[in-house]
C-alpha cells in the first residue's frame, strides 16, 4: 500500500514538474516573439498534459501576435470557461472581438438571469467549492458555539452566523453546479471560416439566410444531421452551417 501512494506521489510531481518546465519553454518562446513556436508548445501541452485556463490564454495570445483572430478568440473563449473571473482574459477576449467583421448585439435577457450569469462567474468552480468548504466550516463553529457557549451574544452570534454561512453553502454549490453544467454540455462554437453562408436547412441547395464570418460566436441548437450544425448567434438568429466551418470551444 505504501509502495502504491508513493509510485502515485511521484507521478503527480513528475507531472507537475513536467507541466511547469514546458511551460517556461514556451513562454520563453513567446517572449523571444517566436510566436509560431510558441503556439505549437502549448497546443502540445494542453493534449499531452490536459486542460488549464493559462495555457490557453497563453495560446490566445499568440494567435493575436499572429493576426489569427479567430483562433484567438477560440482559446481565449476556452481559457475564460475553466476561469470566468479573470479579468485578463475578458480584456484581452474584448480585444480580439473587436477586430472581428460582425458586429453582433446580444439578445437582451431578463435582469435576473443576467445577474444570476454574473454571480456564477464572478469565480471558478473550483473557487466556488472552496467557498463552500470554508462556509461550512465556519457554520460548523457557529453551530457549536450557539449550543455550547454560555455566553448570550456569543450564542446568537453563532445561531444566525450559522444560518447565513448556511445560505453561502448552497448559493456555492449552485454556482458550481451552473458551472460544471456549461462546461459539460459545451454548446458553443467559434466560427473559423472567413465568411460562412448561414442556410434554412442542413442542404446546399437550401435558402441563404445571412452571411456570418470568422470569429463570431455560436450556440449549436442540433448536432444530429451529419456535417451540418443548426447555430444561433448571439443575437438571436438561427441557421444551418457546415460542421467544418466551425470549432467547438
Amino acid at each position: 500500500m505504501k509502495q502504491a501512494i508513493s509510485i502515485i506521489l511521484l507521478s503527480l510531481l513528475f507531472t507537475s514538474t513536467s507541466f511547469a518546465q514546458s511551460k517556461a519553454e514556451a513562454d520563453s518562446l513567446y517572449i523571444k516573439e517566436k510566436y509560431e513556436e510558441a503556439a505549437k508548445m502549448y497546443e502540445k501541452i494542453l493534449s499531452t498534459q490536459g486542460e488549464a485556463a493559462e495555457i490557453y490564454y497563453n495560446l490566445g495570445n499568440c494567435y493575436y501576435k499572429l493576426e489569427n483572430v479567430p483562433y484567438s478568440i477560440l482559446n481565449y473563449e476556452r481559457a475564460l470557461m475553466l476561469s470566468p473571473g479573470d479579468g485578463d482574459i475578458r480584456t484581452n477576449l474584448a480585444l480580439a472581438r473587436a477586430r472581428t467583421v460582425d458586429r453582433i448585439t446580444p439578445a437582451s435577457e431578463m435582469f435576473f438571469i443576467t445577474w444570476w450569469h454574473n454571480i456564477t462567474n464572478s469565480m471558478s468552480i473550483v473557487a466556488w467549492i472552496r467557498f463552500a468548504v470554508t462556509c461550512f466550516i465556519l457554520m460548523l463553529i457557529g453551530i457549536l458555539a450557539y449550543m455550547f457557549h454560555t455566553n448570550l451574544r456569543i450564542r446568537k452570534v453563532g445561531a444566525y452566523g450559522a444560518i447565513t454561512l448556511f445560505l453561502l453553502v448552497i448559493l456555492a454549490n449552485l454556482c458550481a453546479l451552473t458551472q460544471h453544467q456549461f462546461l459539460a454540455k459545451r454548446s458553443y462554437a467559434i466560427m473559423i471560416a472567413p465568411a460562412t453562408t448561414v442556410k434554412s436547412s442542413p442542404s446546399e441547395s437550401s435558402t441563404d439566410l445571412f452571411i456570418i464570418h470568422e470569429g463570431s460566436k455560436v450556440e449549436i441548437l442540433d448536432n444530429t444531421m451529419k456535417g451540418w450544425r443548426e447555430v444561433k448567434l448571439e443575437e438571436g438568429k438561427q441557421g444551418w452551417v457546415e460542421m467544418n466551418s466551425m470549432e467547438m470551444i
